[in-house]
């Protein structure tokens, strides 16, 4: 199993960015599928965004597209979450995502297996 820590989280304006990052131990981390998840209080977790091993497929929520970018390196075992044009709605515990599998597609978050604690985000109006 890998296991997972983020950093990056914070305070921004509505309109800032964020980049998050999610550091992984373990030897297979090239072979997982990684992706960020959110949950806001109250609300039930929900599906950011995923990159398969190679970053040959990469998927998003329909809320995110277009405003946040998922990379990888698998050389520094660790992936990335660019959040740019940061909403108030975006605000949210991020947590790390990781599927020992390859599905078809990614859309939920329980497409995944391991988590890490989770980064703290506010976006201010």
């Amino acid at each position: 199993q890998v296991q997972l820590v983020e950093s990056g989280g914070g305070l921004v304006q509505a309109g800032g960015s964020l980049r998050l990052s999610c550091a992984a131990s373990g030897r297979t981390f090239s072979t997982y599928t990684m992706g960020w998840c959110r949950q806001a209080p109250g609300k039930e977790r929900e599906f950011v965004a995923a990159i398969t091993w190679s970053g040959g497929r990469i998927y998003y929520a329909n809320s995110v597209k277009g405003r946040f970018t998922i990379s990888r390196d698998n050389a520094k075992n660790t992936v990335y979450l660019q959040m740019n044009s940061l909403k108030p709605e975006d605000t949210a515990v991020y947590i790390c995502a990781a599927d020992a599998l390859t599905r078809l597609n990614y859309y939920k978050a329980t497409d995944f297996d391991s988590w890490g604690q989770g980064t703290q985000v506010t976006v201010s109006s």
